[in-house]
């Protein structure tokens, strides 16, 4: 019964794709995940793109039980979605912190300053 997928009656049902990141260290966890996914129920393809550490799924499947499936396996996986999301967001937080903070330059100089003890250790004191 877990294996088994709920599809609203009287709707038109398509295949869809899903596309996760997934970290591969190996072409093993590369197998491991095409048979993880192969055995699911309703999904037609698997592509794995190992330089990218992409997977791609084609097939009639909730995307929820593909992610779920695949974090059995590797649970740092998410959405590819998410990832854009993310990198938006970070690159929308630098560009507010870069207009708050103050030049590099105007900082106090003196906190990164080390004894000139440490700066010459051969020196005879």
């Amino acid at each position: 019964m877990a294996g088994l997928q709920i599809v609203p009656a009287g709707k038109h049902v398509e295949a869809q794709y899903v596309e996760m990141k997934v970290p591969l260290y190996s072409y093993g966890c590369e197998k491991k995940i095409k048979k993880a996914l192969s055995h699911m129920r309703g999904i037609h393809s698997v592509h794995v793109d190992y330089h990218l550490q992409k997977v791609t799924v084609w097939g009639i499947c909730n995307k929820d039980d593909v992610l779920a499936t695949i974090r059995k396996k590797r649970r740092e996986a998410r959405f590819w979605d998410q990832i854009e999301a993310e990198v938006k967001s970070n690159v929308a937080e630098e560009e507010t912190d870069a207009e708050i903070a103050p030049h590099p330059a105007t900082v106090n100089m003196h906190k990164c300053r080390k004894s000139w003890k440490k700066l010459f250790p051969l020196v005879l004191y």
